[in-house]
Order: C-alpha cells, then sequence, then structure tokens
C-alpha cells in the first residue's frame, strides 16, 4: 500500500475511499477482496514459535550449568553417584523452569491474538455480510455498533454518538469521542487521532461505519507484537552478578588444582595420582549447592510476596525488585483511584469545594472565600446546578459488598455522586432527550414538572455559553457574564479538572419533544460549572515518600493530557514540582541521544505512545539504572517486557500485560510495589548470607584434600 499509516488521519474520507479504490455504497467486489487478501494476507498476528524440544534443550545453554554437569560426570568417575544425582537434579529443575517462564513469554503473543475479534460485519457487493475477522482487507467498509471491538484499524466516515474504549492502547482513563473530521497536524499519538479507530479496542457508545486502512501486523496493535518480538529479556542484576561471581570462582579453582597438581608432581607423585587428587579438589571446592540455594531463596521470598499482593512469575524477580532504582508507573488505576470525582464548583457567582473522593456519595461543601461549610439545598443556584447534572444523565450509582461503583459513563457518574453528595435528586419523568454527539459537544433533556416542563443541557462550557443569555445568581435570573465564567473554566481546566458547564430552560407544559434549533438555539440559563479529575490514591502518595527515603526515584508515565499529568504528579510528590514534563509529540522529535541526556531529568511523561515509553525505559537503562514498569494495558506490554522488572496490574491488567510482565500486583496498589522492594532487599541479604556459608565450607574441604 501507498499510504503511509501515519498520515490516515490527515485525508479526508472521500480521499481515503478514493486513495483504497472502494466505492461507500458497495464495499469491495468478491474479486477485489481475493486479490487483496493474496496481496496483504489475512488480518492476524502470526507468531512464530520454537518447538518444545528446542526451548527446552536450549535451557542448558549456561555458563554455570555447563559446570554442573562437568562436575556431575567427575562425580561419577569417581564413583560419588549420590552426588553426581543431586548435581543432576538442580540442572534439570533449573532448565524446566526456564523452559516454563519461556513459554509464558509467548503466552503474551498469543494472548494479542486473541485481541481480534472472530467475526464482523461489513459492506460487500452492496449487501451487509457476516464474515470472518482474519478475511478483512484494506478497503473494506466496516459496520458496527455499542459492544463491538474494533476488528482492524479504521478511518471513520460516519458516526452516530461514538465514544470507543482505548485504554489498553493509551492509557486513557475515559473512553474517547470520535468523530469523521480529517486532523492536518502530523505525528500524533494514536490518543489524538480522532478519526481512527484502532484494533482491539471497544465501542462503549454510539455506531458508526469506518474503511480499513490496516490489517495483521500493520495494525497498531500489530507493531506492538512487533515491538515485543524484537524485545530481549533484560538479564536480572542478581543472575549477572551471580554468573560473574561463579565465573571468578570457577577460574580460582581451576587454578588452585593446576598448582597443587604442579607441586605434586615436582614432589615426585605419580601423574595418574594427581590427575585424581586435583579432580577431587574441584569437585570438592565446586559450590554445586548454589543453584538450589538461589531456587530456594527466590521461592521464599515470592511466597512472602503473595502475602504483600504481589505475585511473582519469575523466581529472580523477587529480587530484582530489592535493586530497584527507578519505578516508572503508569498513572490511572495505579497511582489514581480511577473514579473521577467532582471537586471544584462554580455557580451563582460564587466557588465551592467538595470534599470526598471516589463513587462514595459522602462529601461536604465548602465555600473557598469563606473557608465555610454550607448547605447546597439552602442555597438555590447551587442545588438548581447538581439537580441539572443529575437528570441530564444516563449513569446510575450502586451500592455493593465492595463499596460503591457505577454502571455507565464515569465522567456522568461523577455528577451524580456530587448530586448525592448534596442530598439532591429529583425524580422527573423525561419525555425526550438529544444525546451526546462529539459535533455539538452536549447532551440534553426535557423532563416533566408540575407547573412547567424543564430543558437540562450539560457539556463543553463554551458550546454551553454560546445557548445562554442570561444565568442564575441566587436564584434571580441577571445578564450573564461570560467572561467570568470562560475564566473559571480556565482556571479549573489549568488545575487539570475536566469541566462541565449546566444550564437550564422552563418550557410551557404541552412541549412533549425535543429539537435544537427551536430550543437550544437560545434562552438558556446558565447555572454552573463542575470540574472533576480522578483523584490519587493516598497510599500511593505515602508510598512514593518511601521511594524517595529508600533512593528510588518515581517516573509517571501516561496516555493523559500534559497538564492532567502534571497536577496528578505534584499532588503525588513526583519529582519537584517545577521540572519539565514531556510529551510524546516532543519526544517523537528527538533522538535517541537527546533523549538520553534528558531522560534522567525528567519525571513526568504525558501522551505517549507504546515505542515512546519502550525507548524511555531503554534510555534510562542506558546510564544504569534497574527499571521497574508499571503497567495495565496492551500499550504498556513492549515496555514491561524491556524493563528489568514488568509489574501488570492484576485487577484491570489485559492478559497481555500481565504474560508480559515479571510480577502481577493483586491489588492493583502501588504501595504493594514498595512492600515488595522491601521484601526483595531481604531476598538480596539471605542470598549473600548463604553464599558466605558456603565459600568457607566448600574452600575447607578443597584445604584439606589438598594438604592431604
Amino acid at each position: 500500500m501507498s499510504q503511509n499509516k501515519k498520515t490516515w488521519y490527515q485525508l479526508s474520507g472521500e480521499d481515503v475511499l478514493k486513495t483504497l479504490g472502494v466505492n461507500i455504497e458497495t464495499g469491495l467486489t468478491l474479486s477485489e477482496t481475493e486479490a487483496r487478501l493474496k496481496r496483504y494476507g489475512h488480518n492476524e498476528l502470526k507468531v512464530k514459535k520454537q518447538g518444545p524440544l528446542v526451548r527446552f534443550l536450549l535451557q542448558f545453554h549456561n555458563f554455570l550449568l555447563y559446570i554442573l554437569m562437568v562436575a556431575a560426570i567427575v562425580c561419577v568417575f569417581l564413583g560419588e553417584y549420590i552426588e553426581a544425582g543431586v548435581i543432576i537434579a538442580v540442572v534439570l529443575a533449573t532448565a524446566i523452569i526456564g523452559f516454563i517462564q519461556e513459554g509464558k513469554a509467548e503466552a503474551s503473543l498469543e494472548a494479542l491474538k486473541k485481541m481480534i475479534v472472530p467475526r464482523c460485519k461489513v459492506l460487500r457487493n452492496g449487501k451487509e455480510e457476516i464474515i470472518l475477522t482474519r478475511n478483512l482487507v484494506p478497503g473494506d467498509i466496516v459496520l458496527f455498533e455499542s459492544g463491538d471491538r474494533v476488528p482492524a484499524d479504521l478511518r471513520l466516515l460516519s458516526v452516530k454518538n461514538l465514544n470507543v474504549d482505548e485504554a489498553m492502547l493509551t492509557g486513557e482513563s475515559l473512553p474517547v469521542t470520535k468523530d469523521v473530521a480529517s486532523i492536518s497536524r502530523s505525528d500524533l499519538n494514536p490518543g489524538e487521532q480522532r478519526c481512527i479507530c484502532f484494533s482491539g479496542t471497544f465501542i462503549t457508545q454510539g455506531r458508526g461505519q469506518g474503511v480499513v486502512i490496516e490489517t495483521g501486523e500493520k495494525t497498531e496493535i500489530g507493531r506492538i507484537a512487533g515491538l515485543m518480538k524484537e524485545t530481549k529479556k533484560v538479564v536480572p542484576p542478581i543472575m549477572k552478578k551471580i554468573a560473574g561471581f561463579t565465573k571468578f570462582i570457577i577460574i580460582a579453582i581451576l587454578f588452585f588444582s593446576v598448582i597443587i597438581f604442579g607441586v605434586g608432581m615436582s614432589l615426585g607423585q605419580e601423574w595418574a595420582n594427581m590427575f585424581l587428587a586435583a579432580v577431587g579438589i574441584m569437585v570438592a571446592m565446586i559450590p554445586e549447592g548454589l543453584p538450589a540455594v538461589l531456587i530456594t531463596a527466590f521461592a521464599i521470598g515470592a511466597m512472602a510476596m503473595v502475602q504483600k499482593h504481589v505475585l511473582i512469575k519469575r523466581l529472580p524477580a523477587a529480587e530484582t525488585l530489592g535493586c530497584t532504582t527507578v519505578i516508572c508507573s503508569d498513572k490511572t488505576g495505579t497511582l489514581t483511584k480511577n473514579e473521577m470525582t467532582v471537586v471544584r464548583i462554580y455557580s451563582g457567582g460564587r466557588d465551592f469545594y467538595l470534599s470526598g473522593v471516589g463513587y462514595d456519595p459522602k462529601g461536604e461543601f465548602i465555600e473557598i472565600k469563606d473557608n465555610k461549610q454550607i448547605n447546597p439545598q439552602e442555597t438555590k443556584t447551587l442545588a438548581k446546578t447538581l439537580a441539572a447534572g443529575y437528570m441530564c444523565n444516563h449513569t446510575i450509582l450502586i451500592e455493593g459488598e465492595k463499596g460503591y461503583n457505577i454502571q455507565g459513563d464515569p465522567t456522568e457518574g461523577a455528577l451524580v455522586v456530587s448530586a448525592k453528595k448534596g442530598g439532591i435528586t429529583p425524580s422527573l419523568l423525561r419525555l425526550d432527550e438529544i444525546p451526546f454527539e462529539s459535533e455539538q459537544q452536549y447532551m440534553a433533556t426535557l423532563h416533566q414538572d408540575e407547573k412547567e416542563n424543564i430543558i437540562y443541557i450539560k457539556g463543553a462550557p463554551e458550546k454551553i455559553l454560546e445557548m445562554c443569555d442570561s444565568q442564575s445568581i441566587k436564584g434571580n435570573i441577571e445578564f450573564i457574564k461570560k467572561e467570568e465564567i470562560l475564566g473559571k473554566a480556565d482556571e479549573m481546566a489549568k488545575k487539570a479538572l475536566r469541566v462541565l458547564a449546566v444550564a437550564y430552560k422552563p418550557v410551557i407544559k404541552t412541549k412533549k419533544s425535543l429539537t435544537i434549533e427551536e430550543d437550544l438555539s437560545d434562552g438558556l440559563i446558565f447555572l454552573g460549572l463542575q470540574g472533576m479529575i480522578d483523584p490519587p490514591k493516598k497510599d500511593a502518595i505515602e508510598a512514593i515518600k518511601k521511594c524517595k527515603t529508600a533512593g528510588i526515584r518515581s517516573v509517571m508515565i501516561t496516555g493523559d493530557h500534559i497538564q492532567t499529568a502534571k497536577a496528578i504528579a505534584n499532588q503525588l510528590g513526583i519529582g519537584d514540582g517545577e521540572e519539565k514534563a514531556l510529551s510524546g509529540e516532543e519526544i517523537s522529535k528527538m533522538n535517541d541521544e537527546e533523549l538520553y541526556e534528558v531522560v534522567n531529568k525528567v519525571s513526568v511523561y504525558a501522551r505517549v505512545s507504546p515505542k515512546h515509553k519502550f525507548k524511555i525505559v531503554k534510555e534510562l537503562q542506558r546510564h544504569g539504572h534497574i527499571i521497574a514498569v508499571t503497567g495495565d494495558g496492551v500499550n504498556d506490554a513492549p515496555a514491561l517486557k524491556r524493563a528489568d522488572i514488568g509489574v501488570a496490574m492484576g485487577i484491570t491488567g489485559t492478559e497481555v500485560s500481565k504474560e508480559a510482565s515479571d510480577m502481577v500486583l493483586i491489588d492493583d496498589n502501588f504501595a504493594s510495589i514498595i512492600k515488595g522492594v522491601k521484601e526483595g532487599r531481604h531476598i538480596f541479604n539471605n542470598i549473600w548470607k548463604v553464599i558466605l556459608y558456603l565459600l568457607p565450607t566448600n574452600g575447607g574441604q578443597g584445604l584439606v584434600l589438598a594438604g592431604a
């Protein structure tokens, strides 16, 4: 295909169809699809596998195991069959563990393959058909709706209230609103390409139509799979140290044995006797129990970590965590609660702070000017602001055994919770609604009241203000101060708050339906702004403090907006609050050396792609850091695999991220990593204590033989 994927979002829908040679009314013909299938191949990820026998034999390609196998042969030669059996058992156990772990690494690519859906709806020969997704080709017209998984990378041609959950690719905590408009800017990250739907993502709301632009390994998820295949797992620090230590010991033992052999020969001993003596000294001094001790220490440490909500997948990772110098963490769900919460309200010319976090409907309303608690039910405009957010809504708050949760959109959930905190939960019959559309940037509902019907509307502040010609102040209708309101909205946005404006309009009792031209073009009364954020976890803040005390640097790498990332980092205590944050767009313009120069000074990265995250980890490793990376999405998998220790989320993590990682946080809590670090350092101390015990023991045996 001549068209480069990075520029699909820059073309209009008509130009994309022209480039792909397809008619939107009829789709591709049977002959065209067969020709393109031969040219581009099936829409699937190819995973090259080594046979299980080959993988098992490769486990013996290890310097320490070579020495142990030689020691076993010597033991057999000397008639020490029990010792030989023990050494062979240790060698086999080590190889089997490595074989199992390597199998799990391949499983991460298998998990990626499963994210391509089996069937989808397409337009071919002028008819709608259900086909196998693996038979999709560039140029196919795909039809989809809420609940579907996107089968390939698509350029959107038409949408209706379309929201897509792209968290697995971008790290965004909220579904993304899609549209069909082309974007002129270049080098955009996947999260910024609003006219593209990516393979493997979920349609959470609405429906649409798109044309396939990439399939298989050329999709965004295919690129991630390619990056994972190219990535070699870093050897754990403890294994590097043990390997170096073992080589030194073996060379020293060989040197010592040669000296003893030479001394014996110079004293007139027979060469056969001296050869046996030298071999005996080697066998006595080689610490053949070391692999067994290592495995035991790692296993005990892994079991101890489970009690701290950390599940170890690769045994050496238990110690690696203790050596960590930098933790690169995702934001949403790891450092934050992943529960949108209203924390600021501007209503009736007054500013309010709302306490409480998450979906628990408990909190206080504090007027910021006087720092006094107020009752929202006694503050008319504030009460109407909360009522508008509650009524113009589809989300339901649910109380379960483990607390409160929502059914629906997190942003709407935040409005429901803020109203419930104020005890304002009106129950008015809904007569009609205009659903949210990305082009209009608002949602409106019509409700039946006692004396008159009411229109409630919520959406982007600038859009809502265009339709308002007055505002409510202390329950009275006054001339609207649009500049002041926009200033407040901007002030909230700079503090990384997502801001929604609400307004209302009373209408006659007989009105039963809504139209944009007649009901929403003007005459609305502005009520207020509600600013919300995904708040940091309290124990994550404490954990980051402990990291600093322990000499570990915390770095946030997220797909969210750069201002949001900086604000959350400041609340968490990441960095010094003044340092520069880097965006994915800025990283794209840097070569490896430029990134290497700044990576030690930056603690906040925003709007990053999987490739950017991978590069950040690689350049930090070039500085000599031992890197732990946390993640839960497909986008995190390459960095998880590249890191010295990859840490996946047990609750929210995808199967891809779990399979690519070395350990899993059972409770998705950043604080659990710090507990794991403490246990990892304990394991390190235990290993060296055992080594210091083995050396004198084996050394003493060798010296006794040498003396004899």
